[in-house]
């Protein structure tokens, strides 16, 4: 299965620290295709797996989805489009691409469409990180890219965020004069902080050479203090952007989502697994897309909610980090596993903690009535 790679794929890999006895590996995982070994946001959600399972009719804000779903003109679209479903209809991935060119700005070739942003995420890291090449991340940060490092080899360095709860791009671009891949998501996983434009510009001026920037702009749509990375693409600097359908635009169960970048880049990491893309994320993104003010509502709707959850914890004495995104960190002040389980017990599902992070918990933001209930049972847990 080594024939798998190109006289110029060989020499990659030994310059990112694989050996020839690797080749094999990395054969046997290009195979595999999307059934590699890692673990995704779904995965680590269930973080409490041990325990009782999320009852049927519990209030489910532990996983950073959209309660809201697809908007009603992607579902429309969606359902006229199921009876086609026994086609691949690749044309829907190209219009799609296209369509989010037009919105971003940026040639069709800066778009690689894919299933959510997860997969490209994980390309990324298995192109441009080794044994050699490190994978630079923020902590608390998503851990799915330090599992895929781990998987290849690779040395996951982890750098804290700064006390404004931002990322601190200068000891990122320091980490690792090898570094191959740093990662920022910004607003961040699990924080929902941000990191401003000119902090992450900094980053990709003063980034080793070699290396390349992940931005991770998953939950861009909801920041308000912060601007998307789209120019640095279009100026062809060494940063890929994600971007995901499965937040804002409630399709996390469709998968719809694309990386955008300068095409040489995109191509390091179209090798890695292949297959058609689910035809109805792709109608539900084309259609999201040019729904007129989809985003701007949604965002003031699930901020509000949020805002509102904020002002309710904070009148009954819990630090809440300042968060620009579908989800918030608590400060229990216990561990938060614990308050978590006690919530389970509540019939309201919330997130997990971070190891650097024990007594804060991540909760995502659901509907109104979702977070009347989380209040209340809240409350009832620790008992205020």
């Amino acid at each position: 299965m080594t024939e798998l790679f190109s006289p110029r794929q060989r020499r990659d890999l030994i310059d990112r620290g694989f050996n020839r006895r690797d080749f094999a590996r990395l054969a046997t995982l290009l195979a595999a295709g999307s059934a590699l070994p890692f673990y995704n946001e779904a995965t680590m959600a269930q973080g409490l797996s041990a325990g009782p399972r999320i009852p049927a009719d519990a209030v489910k804000i532990n996983a950073n989805e959209n309660p809201m779903g697809p908007c009603p003109e992607a579902v429309d679209a969606i359902q006229k489009l199921v009876p086609q479903g026994g086609r691949y209809l690749y044309q829907e991935t190209f219009t799609f691409r296209d369509a989010m060119a037009a919105v971003e700005g940026l040639p069709a070739d800066h778009i690689a469409p894919f299933g959510g942003s997860s997969d490209p995420l994980h390309r990324v890291i298995l192109a441009f990180c080794g044994p050699g090449k490190s994978f630079v991340v923020a902590d608390p940060g998503y851990e799915a890219g330090s599992r895929a490092a781990e998987f290849i080899g690779a040395r996951t360095i982890k750098v804290p965020l700064r006390k404004d709860w931002s990322h601190d791009v200068r000891a990122m671009a320091a980490a690792d004069p090898n570094a191959g891949v740093i990662y920022v998501c910004n607003p961040n996983n699990p924080t929902g902080s941000v990191t401003s434009i000119d902090e992450i510009e900094y980053l990709v001026a003063n980034k080793p050479k070699g290396s390349i920037v992940l931005l991770d702009e998953a939950y861009i749509h909801f920041a308000r203090t912060t601007e998307p990375g789209t120019p640095m693409v279009a100026a062809g600097k060494d940063v890929i952007i994600l971007r995901t359908f499965s937040k804002l635009y409630g399709m996390a169960g469709l998968r719809a989502g694309a990386a955008l970048g300068r095409p040489d880049l995109l191509e390091k990491i179209r090798g890695y697994s292949a297959g058609a893309l689910p035809v109805t994320g792709m109608v539900g993104a084309i259609v999201s897309l040019k729904a007129k003010g989809l985003v701007e509502s949604r965002r003031k709707l699930i901020t509000g909610i949020r805002d509102e959850t904020v002002r309710w914890l904070e009148k009954k004495g819990f630090d809440v980090i300042p968060s620009e995104a579908n989800m918030m960190m608590i400060d229990a002040r216990r561990n938060g596993n614990d308050v978590a389980r006690a919530m389970l017990g509540e019939k309201v599902a919330i997130g997990r903690t971070w190891p650097a992070l024990p007594n804060h918990i991540r909760v995502s933001i659901g509907t109104a009535e979702d977070m009347a209930k989380f209040r209340a049972a809240f409350g009832r847990v620790m008992n205020v």
